[in-house]
């Protein structure tokens, strides 16, 4: 019991040096990104959420558009930018390379002119495993790299061994040592590359590389997610030539130069989904605004599923909560199946449902850390591999439980929205990674929950 409990205090004192060095970073940063992450969410559950809210940027977008940037100069602006920790964090990562970075009412300016350093240290990167997107520009780019091995959501191993792989392919000499990725290239040069694994960030990372490579390149394989949409399209506004966007199959001739460009960042798919599982739960209704129903099609279609009604605009859904919530089996697995950032949210709904579910999860099998805390709450969950067997109760019941993810932060709010008496979530600095401000819609919603300090070390 000694020993756990230091190794528990121990992990607890490291994440707080994090959060330290974080707010230290974001004081000095030229725009209005601060957030205090030291803070606890407390909710006072049974209140229907009723009404409209908006939909902010999409994180994994922005994330992937930011890196994407350093291969051309210029100045570009990226608009429905949301205000996260994340941001924050890859916006750290570029200014320590030379990239002025200012972020006013979501828009984001990110100034690549004057690059100096072609080098993502590990102070930065250990805090997220996106910042490896920065890998592919600067060998494309500047013909060398040296990235730091990633960190981010402390849940299941997700090796980097496809972007390596990638850029070896392109022509880059790369070398892992002491923690660091070496890479350097006089020039890429196009190649056929084919994934076993359909893997997001790895088709991001050879796609950014592989528009400035000489010759073609194709992908097979390729991830289909929005956000690679989103971030093919970006590139060739740039001037990238790609063909295939959309498919698994992209097609890329190299070019010498691109430029810098303004965008708008795609709707976030994984807080619209979140937001239509709070009104299912809570037996309410409300509208999402700023969203892609395309995006949502696999949520949407599960929640019918469990008994909600939904109306589908051109940029909006409604959803109506039922009165009992129906057992509905999920898989998570790539798009356009149902997203594994999902997964938690559901298993927070399926734990109230009037009957049994199972819930799968194919990409990551050990991404289940949120369901002990759910059970503290009252939930009625088995573990068997990489599903989670759910039996509904009729009621959560208040308790203090702890974020230990960004999803998993997710589904305990969820469940605090519908336990009886009052929940605590501890640690929500996780959360502010991918919703920003999410206590001060729930509660324009109706929500009965507040941001206060926490009173946890």
């Amino acid at each position: 019991m000694i020993e756990a409990t230091w190794i528990d205090f121990t992990l607890f004192f490291v994440e707080i040096c994090w959060q330290v060095e974080f707010l230290n970073a974001c004081c000095t940063c030229d725009s209005d990104i601060l957030i205090l992450s030291l803070d606890k969410f407390v909710i006072h559950g049974g209140k229907k959420l009723n009404g409209t809210v908006t939909i902010g940027g999409a994180k994994n977008a922005t994330l992937a558009l930011m890196p994407a940037a350093l291969l051309a100069s210029g100045t570009f602006h990226l608009t429905n930018t949301p205000n996260l920790r994340d941001v924050a964090t890859m916006s750290n990562l570029l200014k320590s390379m030379g990239t002025k970075v200012h972020l006013k009412d979501h828009v984001l300016a990110l100034d690549t002119t004057n690059i100096k350093k072609q080098e993502a240290p590990y102070s930065h990167v250990k805090k997220m495993r996106a910042s490896i997107y920065v890998l592919g520009p600067l060998v494309a780019r500047y013909g060398r790299a040296k990235v730091s091995l990633p960190g981010g959501c402390a849940w299941g191993p997700r090796p980097v061994n496809l972007h390596i792989d990638g850029m070896r392919k392109l022509g880059a000499e790369i070398e892992v040592k002491r923690g660091y990725i070496h890479a350097k290239a006089n020039r890429l040069t196009g190649a056929h590359i084919h994934f076993d694994i359909s893997s997001v960030g790895a088709t991001g990372n050879v796609l950014m590389a592989a528009v400035m490579a000489r010759g073609t390149t194709v992908i097979e394989n390729a991830a289909i997610e929005p956000e690679i949409t989103g971030l093919a399209k970006f590139l060739q506004s740039m001037g990238g030539k790609i063909s295939g966007i959309g498919t698994n199959r992209l097609e890329i001739e190299g070019v010498d130069e691109l430029h810098a460009i303004e965008v708008d960042t795609i709707p976030d798919r994984i807080e619209a989904g979140t937001f239509l599982v709070a009104a299912a739960m809570t037996g309410g209704k409300i509208r999402i605004d700023n969203v892609e129903p395309d995006h949502l099609s696999a949520v949407t279609a599960k929640l019918q599923d469990a008994g909600c009604s939904i109306f589908v605009d051109q940029k909006s859904i409604t959803l109506e909560g039922p009165d009992s919530i129906k057992p509905v089996d999920v898989t998570a697995t790539i798009y356009p199946g149902f997203p594994t950032d999902m997964q938690a949210p559901w298993i927070a709904l399926m734990s109230i449902a009037n009957g049994s579910s199972v819930v799968t999860d194919s990409i990551y099998p050990d991404r289940f850390k949120h369901v002990p805390e759910l059970v503290r709450l009252g939930a009625n969950i088995e573990l068997n591999k990489n599903a989670a067997i759910v039996r509904g109760v009729k009621q959560f019941t208040g308790a203090t439980v702890m974020s230990t993810d960004l999803r998993a932060s997710a589904s305990l709010i969820l469940a605090g929205l519908v336990a009886e008496g009052t929940t605590e979530v501890l640690r929500v600095y996780h959360l502010d990674r991918g919703y920003e401000a999410i206590e001060k819609k729930l509660q324009a919603l109706g929500a009965d929950i507040e941001r206060m300090a926490s009173e946890e070390f």
